[in-house]
């Protein structure tokens, strides 16, 4: 999966590093929270000698605070000479949210590597593990680390499986691949402790989370284009006291109504309103559906960001006797 010469030109990399700050996306998913965690892990038992950060503008959802380190996430970041960063399942540099801040972390100034599976990653890093065919990042810094025999332990090897987990729906999305099973027993051999994971993350719900998926399976309306669509405003969160975080999961339920083209999911959050976007059938590419919004993804799951607000539009159909029908849009 991995080019020898990249594994060999990392590591070089890495030891030189005084400091190694590992960042993920906003908004961190368990495959985020779950490389970010096992690779600052993997890093602090290699390089004992290495100051290790782990870095992401957002905390991580309560859902992941069984994590080992997860509390060790911070958002404040500065470049220091002899950094050498790593970017963790961050398609492109805006998803991390220091790219105003800090463009010399993109433009070539600062030594990093970067470890993703988006096939839109425009490469932006100075040595780049982008692999399209894993299912999730996690699965890419297993084969990092078995290629430059690092130790996995049963701690890593949790944080790692989270991140499998997470991103193929506990082992039901299509992107399931043999690959993805021999990751797993990889990672279980290791002592990765999966049934944690699965009470923690599939078993266990907030009671704010449950009335906040309520919300969004009440109001699943279809769309001309065959889409089952769903939309949630800024009052649907404080009315049910959920936080932002806690909308991940509720869309693979959107997603089953049966015989739908594609799900999405918009919600209202901060002056933004965010797009969810996935897929069960292998003619719909709803990557290409988040393009026209500047977004991306995969080609069964994305998503898009759009600044503004929602406005509910209603319309209703007259169909006269004579088969002639008629549009009537109520704002």
């Amino acid at each position: 999966m991995l080019d020898a010469k990249k594994v060999t030109d990392a590591l070089e990399m890495l030891q030189s590093a005084a400091t190694i700050k590992c960042v993920c996306h906003r908004n961190p998913d368990g495959d985020a929270i779950g490389s970010l965690i096992g690779m600052g892990l993997l890093l602090e038992a290699t390089y004992p000698d290495k100051s290790i950060e782990l870095h992401c503008v957002d905390p991580a959802p309560e859902t992941m605070h069984f994590l080992p380190s997860v509390h060790r996430m911070r958002a404040d970041l500065t470049i220091e000479p002899d950094d050498v960063f790593i970017f963790l399942d961050s398609a492109e540099p805006k998803l991390t949210e220091y790219h105003e801040k800090f463009p010399a972390l993109f433009d070539g100034s600062v030594k990093s590597i970067c470890f993703d599976h988006h096939p839109s990653n425009p490469k932006y890093a100075t040595i780049n593990f982008i692999i399209p065919e894993a299912a999730s990042t996690c699965e890419i810094v297993v084969d990092f680390a078995d290629r430059a025999d690092w130790k996995l332990t049963p701690d890593i090897a949790t944080a790692l499986l989270t991140g499998v987990y997470t991103d193929t729906g506990g082992l039901l999305h299509s992107n399931t691949s043999s690959g993805v099973y021999r990751t797993v027993a990889r990672l279980l051999r290791a002592g990765a402790r999966q049934q944690l994971i699965v009470k923690q993350v599939f078993r266990t719900a907030k009671l704010s989370s449950l009335k906040l998926w309520g919300r969004v399976l009440e109001n699943i309306n279809i769309s001309e284009e065959g889409g089952a669509v769903a939309a949630l405003r800024e009052s649907d969160f404080r009315a049910t006291g959920a936080d932002y975080s806690e909308l991940t999961g509720v869309i693979d339920y959107v997603n089953a109504v049966p015989g739908m083209r594609f799900s999405l999911i918009l919600s209202e959050r901060q002056g933004k309103v965010k797009g969810s976007l996935r897929t069960l059938r292998d003619d719909v590419d709803v990557s290409e559906m988040a393009q026209k919004f500047q977004g991306g993804g995969h080609k069964k799951a994305a998503g898009f960001a759009l600044s503004g607000k929602l406005m509910q539009e209603s319309r209703w159909k007259v169909v006269p006797d004579q088969g002639v029908s008629q549009d009537i849009t109520l704002d």
